[in-house]
């Protein structure tokens, strides 16, 4: 009855959020739900304003995929109850379907605030907040004029939030908003994280700054102060469409770092709590398919990551270098992530698109192996409308240098995933 209730409710706030997107509830300084926002990054900044009273924009997304992968292992390992370990047996059926649920608020002339609430995601049962913010891009509640010329670059965002660190995680998924995403999983060391921080922001002509400040927890608490400390981060970076308004040849290319000397636990590459895209591969859990190096309570990473459009072809390409340690280690562990993504679009609106991306992760294991992972994704999609999206995708993963005793010696997984995506 329960599972009735909730996923009646699911249907019902879809059917809202579409009645309402039909109203263009769309906020200043907004990077769109739907189609619109792809190969958007950073929320865009604008100087003109609209606002006319506090808006409540209400949107979200849905997202099912089908599910048609094999894996296999040659790792030899006990259960322990001592019997012979043996990957689970998987077939070909649907995923749990996700949702999101976005409130955006204008609440001032140049002031938004955004909340993002899972309300059905594969690691929790029950809905719960992912993030939330507040983004200042003027400050006329002081008085009006304040500081204009410097606002008009100026942009300020803080609250518990998705970190800004690389571009990757803007054409992720996030849960159910899966639009973004030309492909259905994300990039193997998934570096997505929500922490209490703040960031600034300086844009003018084509360059962009960042700099901001994190308390590096996922889980807020004042216990265990002795372990607590701030994670720093900033971004440079240049895009030569999202100031000048570019048609032909679309160029960005940022860097960033995150850095923090002390937490209790990083969270870098483990905090999406929605989980994996492929359900059970190589029995890994809800991250399955994903690696996370658990470093411990340092960590030091660094991203660059070039952006290249024209016309409907596009390249994004990312190398990210990551270490870190436990405090009671004397040597750093070290990561090396390369991915690089091919996309055509084309048709009417670039409503259909063809894409490829390979992914390599090499590095040095908590047991002391040095391990590479690697992941061809292959995949094709068509926007039905700005709103919805239908995408395949074939997926091949292979695991390389773990020992005999793992699951994942000699692991590989392959197959198929069709995806359904809805956002609003």
């Amino acid at each position: 009855m329960k599972n009735s209730i909730k996923y009646f409710g699911l249907i019902a706030f879809v059917l809202f959020g579409l009645q309402m997107q039909a109203q263009d509830r769309d906020l200043d300084n907004f990077r769109p739900l739907d189609q619109r926002g792809i190969n958007m990054f950073e929320a865009p900044k604008d100087t003109i304003s609209t606002f006319d009273g506090v808006k409540v924009r209400v949107g979200g997304a849905s997202t099912i995929q089908f599910q048609a992968l094999d894996h296999e292992s040659s790792g030899q390992w006990s259960n322990e109850d001592g019997s012979v370990g043996r990957l689970p047996e998987i077939g070909a059926n649907f995923n749990l379907p996700t949702a999101n649920l976005d409130l955006d608020v204008a609440l001032y002339d140049g002031v938004r605030m955004h909340l993002r609430t899972y309300l059905s995601s594969r690691h929790h049962p029950e809905p719960y907040v992912k993030d939330g913010y507040i983004q200042i891009d003027k400050l006329e509640f002081v008085r009006p004029g304040f500081m204009e010329d410097l606002m008009n670059k100026v942009t300020i965002k803080i609250g518990h939030m998705e970190n800004n660190y690389g571009d990757a995680h803007f054409r992720r998924t996030d849960n159910a908003q899966a639009i973004y995403n030309p492909f259905v999983g994300n990039l193997i060391m998934d570096a997505f994280t929500t922490e209490v921080g703040a960031e600034v922001y300086y844009r003018s002509n084509g360059f962009i700054g960042m700099v901001g400040a994190t308390n590096g927890k996922l889980n807020q608490s004042v216990v265990n102060p002795d372990a607590n400390g701030v994670s720093w981060l900033a971004k440079l970076g240049y895009d030569n469409q999202q100031f000048t308004g570019a048609d032909d040849l679309r160029v960005r290319l940022t860097g960033s770092v995150y850095h923090t000397n002390r937490v209790a636990s990083s969270y870098l590459y483990g905090a999406d709590r929605a989980g994996s895209r492929y359900y059970d591969v190589m029995g890994e859990g809800f991250a399955s398919g994903r690696y996370n190096p658990r470093f411990g309570n340092e960590i030091t990473a660094f991203m660059v990551n070039p952006f290249l459009k024209y016309g409907g072809l596009e390249f994004f390409g990312t190398f990210e270098r990551s270490s870190g340690k436990q405090l009671s280690q004397t040597e750093d562990r070290s990561f090396t992530q390369l991915a690089g993504e091919l996309i055509y679009r084309f048709g009417q609106n670039e409503n259909f698109y063809v894409a490829g991306r390979y992914n390599t992760v090499n590095g040095d294991h908590a047991s002391g192996d040095e391990i590479d992972i690697n992941r061809v994704q292959a995949s094709a999609g068509w926007f039905m409308t700005k709103n919805i999206l239908a995408k395949v995708e074939y997926v091949n993963q292979q695991y390389d240098g773990y020992n005999t005793s793992s699951p994942l010696h000699g692991g590989q997984f392959n197959g198929l995933m069709l995806e359904a995506a809805i956002s609003f």
